[in-house]
């Protein structure tokens, strides 16, 4: 029942679509109806009530192909109601279903727009109007004016369609562009962060293998004179090795091309560093304070790199935007996970809206470590950028 219930409910929607598309078809054979019916019930008409059947089907079908010949269709209709009109006085000024049509057929013309077609047929229903005025025995001057005034406003109403579909053409096209202009950028500043990202891995990982190497010979050197004393530099040899094998695994996963074939080998700063960054940042003009909760310990190279890299971003963002503010950086080492958080009591909007190149590299360095992050404004006024990012070490192959 209900299954029944569903599909009649869907026909009404489905009814009510057709006739929406197809509402002036309907109107137009109902006109049409309506002059047939006038050429056969009214006594005082001129001509045969045949030949006047034949020409409305004859000025009245061709309106049923205006879309795909927008000018001929409409300006055929109009030219056969003024042959009508000149072979028969009286037979076309009395009619209510011609009068409607004529007004379709003008507002067609207007929807053509500021065209040869829209304009000729304008030109081509006055003149029509004329000869079916001259024509009738009761016409005067001013029966020509008063339904060139009503044709005008019909010819209007066709251009207000013409131009709001003309506009709305225009939006769409330009908002499709700068959504291609905004996607280009986007891809494009994504690819340069996961270059710069990757060289900053092959920096750490780089540094790990040096470190190993020298541990690794350090342990050779003490094997032979004494081999419990060798164990120590052989552990730091695993846990290095533990450490830039998580890197590497989550180096394949952003490699691109390198931008640069020279990186300097030098390890990148970390959360030790961030002190030097505040002071930097105040010197610039913007108070900021540094708060941690939690027990602070050392973190993967890597993450504690994404994790300069995104205070780093929160305070040069701040400083832009904020206009006079102060900001507060605060580093919440939690058991599997640091939490980053960088805010302002500023005026200023940032960029929330993910629109900046500084906060798409930061959501790839976040996303790197599966972690999260968000930015925005805050109730209170200012805005807040937050991080988190998980402390799980990757291990084996």
């Amino acid at each position: 029942m209900a299954l029944s219930g569903g599909r009649s409910s869907v026909r009404p929607m489905r009814l009510r679509g057709l006739i929406g598309r197809h509402a002036v078809d309907l109107l137009l054979a109902v006109l049409i109806a309506i002059a047939i019916l006038e050429a056969w019930l009214i006594d005082d008409v001129e001509g045969s009530p045949w030949l006047l059947t034949l020409f409305a089907l004859a000025w009245g079908l061709p309106m049923f192909a205006r879309r795909r010949f927008p000018v001929a269709a409409p300006a055929a209709a109009v030219v056969l109601i003024a042959v009508q009109a000149a072979i028969w006085d009286h037979s076309v000024s009395y009619s209510f279903g011609i009068f409607m049509v004529v007004m379709i057929a003008t507002s067609q013309f207007g929807f053509l727009g500021l065209t040869a077609g829209g304009l000729g047929g304008a030109i081509l229903v006055v003149a029509a109007i004329g000869l079916v005025v001259v024509r009738d025995p009761q016409g005067e001057l001013g029966d020509i004016v008063f339904v060139s005034a009503i044709a005008s406003i019909a010819w209007l109403i066709g251009f207000a369609f013409y131009e709001r579909n003309r506009r709305t053409a225009e939006l769409t096209e330009r908002a499709e562009r700068a959504e291609r202009a905004r996607a280009t950028e986007g891809r494009a500043a994504v690819a340069e962060e996961r270059a710069r990202i990757a060289r900053e891995m092959h920096d750490v990982v780089a540094h790990s293998l040096s470190v190993m190497v020298v541990q690794a010979e350090a342990a050779e050197a003490m094997l032979d004179g004494d081999p419990d004393r060798a164990r120590r530099p052989l552990a730091a040899v695993q846990q290095t090795g533990r450490d830039a094998l998580g890197e590497l695994r989550r180096m394949l996963g952003v490699l691109r091309e390198m931008a640069d074939e020279s990186p300097d080998l030098a390890p990148q700063p970390g959360l030790s560093g961030i002190d030097e960054l505040v002071e930097h940042v105040r010197q610039a003009g913007l108070p900021v304070s540094v708060r941690v909760e939690g027990d602070p310990r050392p973190l993967p190279p890597g993450i504690d790199l994404s994790a300069y890299r995104i205070v780093q971003e929160g305070l040069t963002n701040a400083l832009k935007h904020a206009g006079p503010a102060s900001a507060e950086v605060v580093l919440r080492y939690g058991a599997r996970e640091i939490e980053l958080e960088v805010r302002d009591d500023g005026r200023g909007g940032g960029s929330g809206n993910g629109g900046g190149h500084g906060l798409l590299g930061m959501r790839e360095r976040v996303a790197l470590y599966g972690g999260d992050l968000s930015a925005g404004p805050r109730p209170e006024g200012g805005f807040a950028l937050t991080a988190r990012l998980p402390l799980e070490t990757l291990s084996g192959p």
